[in-house]
């Protein structure tokens, strides 16, 4: 069980619990934490002092102050002038994820809502009632306002859920399910449309596909070493340990287990080659890079999702902090990098498809015995150049701008929303890239037979021999690409680390 709002939240458990492997739930501790907070904030609601979002308007009317008699009103137009997204949905599970990290945030006792909002909240995620969000409109500012709009609008009876693929409305869908609109008090709609949670999302979600992806490109560059009959000297322990960036020495030890006892390489040995080209040799220090830039991602993101992001911050019955925790920079930084770090997985993965079809040391030229009347593998290759050039032009990275918002309140933003998006976008290419990859060093080890290559690469060459043969004569290679593409998104390969 996990409890919100009182334990560590990592990807790991977000991830459990949004597939329901892990039960969320709230304590005592946390539920009396959230109602300290909102007896603050209705002592506040009532006051004449003003203070920002409790009882005054929002942004560059921030100087307007409200009545208690209409602050429901207030709150409920807040989540309705706000829900202007647009684009395509994004997926109904970052729908979930964002409200498992928007539950945990509130229920550490900061965000002044009530108990009973933060029930419905966790009823949706009970029950997979899922809103649809659009993928655009956020500037990651005041946190992800448009996203979390829509992504609350159903606690009003507003927006829409997913059904089967289909959104349907939520007035059809809470009367379904015996459920009442909830009418928001002081505070609570910029409790719910203040934070990070989309921002943040894209991050957890992209993290973990980004760690396989950094396994499975060890593997495939080690598979096309043994096809290219590649040196195992540059992994030696000793040449990493003078140069002891965690991420390289992480994919030197890998490489070594990928490569051992293969007696394939063996009997390279000595040959007259002096030395691999880079995208062979220097695979520790570029695949390693990037295994740091995940590692700093890992770090900040950890950091937000055990983060309260909304805005004020209530502490007492008289302060409430209008401050800045809700600015995206944090995690669109991290995540640009992270971006520029999984394109060039991608960009190494398609240099060596380049080397194996060069027709150098042993292996025919295109990888096919009969070259002339067939091309063999000559054209995918031009696929995984696109998918690197397009991921190039996707690394310009969005928290380098900003567009000042709201008359000048939000005079700087973070675009941390479109970094999220992009880095996405970018590891959906690597998963091509680096499929099309294995394809051609599994065709390059069939010209080395009947050596024999390291257990764990003769297992995954197993794996790609069941669903995609060798290549003889010329043949679509469309079916090909996309069975091994589908291998990669469904983790059928196992790279099994020590």
């Amino acid at each position: 069980m996990f409890r919100y709002g009182i334990d560590h939240l990592t990807a790991q458990k977000v991830l459990d619990i949004a597939a329901g492997k892990l039960q969320g739930k709230m304590t005592d501790q946390a539920i009396n934490q959230v109602i300290s907070c909102r007896k603050m904030v209705e002592t506040m609601a009532k006051s004449d002092k003003p203070v920002y979002g409790i009882n005054t308007g929002f942004g560059p009317l921030c100087d307007v102050q409200i009545s208690a008699a209409e602050t429901s009103l207030l709150q409920k137009n807040l989540l309705l002038t706000h829900a202007v997204g647009v684009g395509q949905p994004i997926a109904p599970v970052l729908s979930k994820i964002m409200m498992i990290c928007k539950v945990h945030a509130l229920s550490q006792g900061y965000s002044g809502i009530r108990m009973r909002v933060i029930e419905r909240i966790l009823y949706f995620i009970a029950h997979d009632l899922l809103p649809v969000v659009p993928s655009q409109g956020s500037v990651g500012a005041s946190g992800d306002l448009a996203p979390l709009a829509h992504l609350f609008l159903p606690l009003l009876g507003e927006g829409d859920f997913w059904v089967n693929g289909q959104a349907v409305s939520a007035k059809k869908i809470l009367k379904k399910h015996h459920l009442k609109p909830i009418e928001l008090k002081a505070k609570e709609g910029l409790a719910l449309i203040n934070g990070t949670q989309f921002i943040l999302a894209h991050a957890i979600i992209g993290m973990e596909k980004m760690a396989y992806l950094l396994d499975l490109a060890d593997l495939a560059g080690a598979l096309s070493i043994e096809g290219y009959q590649g040196s195992v000297s540059p992994f030696k322990k000793q040449l990493h340990r003078i140069r002891p960036y965690k991420g390289t020495q992480t994919v030197a030890k890998h490489m070594r287990q990928l490569l051992k006892d293969s007696e394939n390489l063996k009997k390279h040995q000595n040959c007259s080659r002096v030395q691999d080209p880079y995208s062979m040799r220097c695979i520790p220090q570029v695949h390693g890079a990037s295994r740091n830039a995940y590692d700093h991602l890992k770090e900040l993101t950890e950091i937000e999702m055990n983060s309260v992001t909304d805005n004020p911050i209530v502490l007492s019955e008289t302060e409430a902090i209008s401050g800045g925790n809700f600015h995206g920079q944090p995690l669109a930084m991290v995540l640009d990098y992270a971006a520029v770090a999984a394109s060039e997985i991608g960009n190494i993965s398609d240099r060596r498809c380049y080397l194996l079809l060069e027709g150098k040391y042993g292996l025919p030229r295109l990888l096919t015995s009969d070259g002339g009347l067939n091309s063999g593998m000559m054209i995918p290759q031009y696929t995984t150049a696109a998918l690197v050039t397009e991921n190039k032009s996707l690394c310009f990275p969005a928290s380098a701008d900003s567009i000042p918002t709201s008359l000048g309140q939000e005079d700087h933003v973070s675009m941390g929303s479109i970094s999220g998006r992009k880095f996405n976008q970018i590891l959906g290419n690597v998963e091509k890239i680096l499929a099309i990859e294995l394809m051609y060093a599994a065709q390059a080890v069939e010209f080395r037979r009947p050596n024999k290559l390291s257990p764990i690469l003769e297992k995954n060459m197993t794996i790609i021999r069941q669903t995609v043969p060798k290549l003889e004569d010329d043949r679509l290679l469309k079916d090909d690409i996309q069975a091994m593409i589908h291998l990669v998104k469904t983790r059928a390969f196992k790279p099994e680390f020590d």
